[in-house]
């Protein structure tokens, strides 16, 4: 299971949490947003799911950390970006 997770441009939180791309589309399309929309595992961290897809390798001791891990993100999970609500 995944959800579909918008953050606005400058935004430190997101501003909307979607269970279809097509649904996220239509209100980042009808509110004219620009920002990121993400795809997201359900149920699992971010940094446990591009070490179990081999999108990550961890190279240093700091990259165990919680300061590192509760920062993670990953390039690789899909992600769209949109612009006055096009997507780009």
């Amino acid at each position: 299971m995944e959800i579909w997770v918008f953050n606005g441009a400058k935004s430190h939180f997101p501003s909307g949490v979607f269970s279809k791309k097509e649904i996220a589309d239509a209100w980042i399309a009808k509110h004219k947003l620009t920002g990121v929309l993400t795809k997201y595992p359900v149920d699992e961290g971010v940094y446990d799911w591009s070490l179990a897809n081999g999108t990550f390798k961890i190279k240093k001791e700091e990259q165990t950390k919680p300061e590192f891990i509760q920062r993670f993100s990953s390039a690789s999970q899909e992600h769209y970006h949109y612009e006055d609500g096009i997507e780009e």
